[in-house]
């Protein structure tokens, strides 16, 4: 989970990473309110999970409280690269003497933690990798002893920082690593670093991403999720404890298993080329329980997107056999209600014929069971395209 500047600067605060003062605004008299609080010269500053900000002009000084107020009237609502902002933060303005650059990450190619850092900060760092390589520090970082002062010094050093700014950012550096590791981040980024006119280093900009691997350590992380960006489909599923993620396309797909759910998106996919390029909506893993209400549940996800045209169900029976899930299905279709979207159920393994029969005894309308996997991918995008 990618946070906003606030937020992460929030959290490099209290692990005791020097920020300046701020607060977050969403109206214009917010935003004044704030300035007027703060006193002197502010930042109003675009909150968007994307860079570039400042060249899209995301990112104003403003003189006093009405000027923030002019300023946070023309942010709000602009569009930053199909990112429409929300709020601003509304922050001290620096004094900047020089500007650097610093993360950490998970390097998950070689398997273990890398720092990196430069003199060159406020400008993409791909920048600076493609147009000066030489100019960014890689320091790898053994997680069993981490990043003390004097490891962090050692980073500082190797990104060619002033004499001024080495004592500051070794500290800050170890504060940042400390907030890597205790928040379960798997990138905290600092740009730019800045070293301002009185001689402190600061972190000016802030940029983390959590492991939602980790969520279940930190029930705190729930109140940073942002809510409006959440495809709507998407949260409501994750309510109901269903692993489903919206697609662009018009068959709604439902598995067990997250390898024969991504095996069917591309079989649905292939066979969508024949009728109009018809492709999967959705991603659903059920996984191993199809009870009446995993399935209902399911369908009802996915019939609530106006989107999908036709269903695609498609189980391999294992430890949930194919003909529990077969009554799951009748009696789903029970529980969601009139449905009028075709649904075509591919059955196969354990218990694969019983289930077959109890679909067809059930004799519903919108149920089409088909025997192989090829064959129900073509005739789900057969049905979509129909009803297109």
């Amino acid at each position: 989970m990618d946070l906003f500047e606030y937020q992460a600067k929030a959290l490099f605060a209290e692990h005791g990473v020097p920020v300046p003062t701020g607060k977050i605004a969403t109206t214009p008299d917010e935003a004044r309110a704030i300035a007027a609080e703060l006193g002197g010269k502010v930042v109003v500053k675009a909150q968007v999970k994307t860079g570039g900000r400042g060249k899209a002009g995301g990112v104003k000084v403003a003189d006093g409280p009405d000027d923030a107020f002019e300023k946070a009237t023309n942010i709000l609502g602009m569009d930053i690269k199909g990112h429409t902002v929300h709020s601003v933060l509304v922050e001290q303005a620096s004094n900047i003497a020089e500007e650097y650059y610093a993360s950490f990450l998970l390097d998950r190619a070689n398997r273990t933690f890398l720092a990196m850092a430069s003199r060159e900060g406020g400008m993409e760092i791909e920048e600076v990798a493609a147009t000066n390589p030489e100019a960014l520090a890689r320091i790898h970082i053994d997680p069993l002893t981490g990043v003390d002062l004097a490891k962090a010094r050692e980073i500082a050093v190797a990104a060619k920082l002033p004499e001024a700014a080495l004592d500051g950012a070794a500290e800050l550096l170890a504060k940042l690593w400390e907030t890597f590791v205790k928040a379960d981040a798997t990138l905290v980024e600092v740009n730019p670093l800045i070293l301002t006119g009185d001689g402190r280093v600061v972190a000016l900009d802030g940029k983390v991403t959590l492991d939602e691997n980790a969520d279940f350590r930190h029930p705190e992380n729930e109140a940073l999720v942002d809510v409006a960006a959440v495809d709507p489909l998407e949260q409501k599923a994750k309510e109901k404890g269903l692993n489903y993620v919206k697609l662009t396309g018009s068959v709604g797909i439902i598995g067990n298993g997250a390898g024969l759910v991504m095996s069917t998106l591309d079989v649905v996919t292939y066979a969508g080329e024949e009728f109009g390029g018809q492709r999967p909506a959705n991603f659903l893993d059920i996984g191993g329980g199809a009870s009446a209400e995993v399935m209902a549940n399911g369908l009802s996800i996915i019939l609530s997107d106006p989107s999908v045209k036709s269903v695609f169900v498609n189980i391999f029976g294992g430890i949930t056999a194919c003909d529990a899930v077969a009554n799951g299905i009748v009696k789903a279709l029970e529980l969601v209600g009139e449905v009028t979207t075709p649904l075509v159920v591919r059955l196969d393994g354990n218990n694969a014929e019983e289930g077959r029969r109890i679909l067809a005894e059930a004799n519903l309308a919108v149920v089409k069971p088909v025997d192989t996997m090829d064959g129900a991918a073509k005739l789900a995008a057969e049905l979509a395209a129909a009803a297109a």
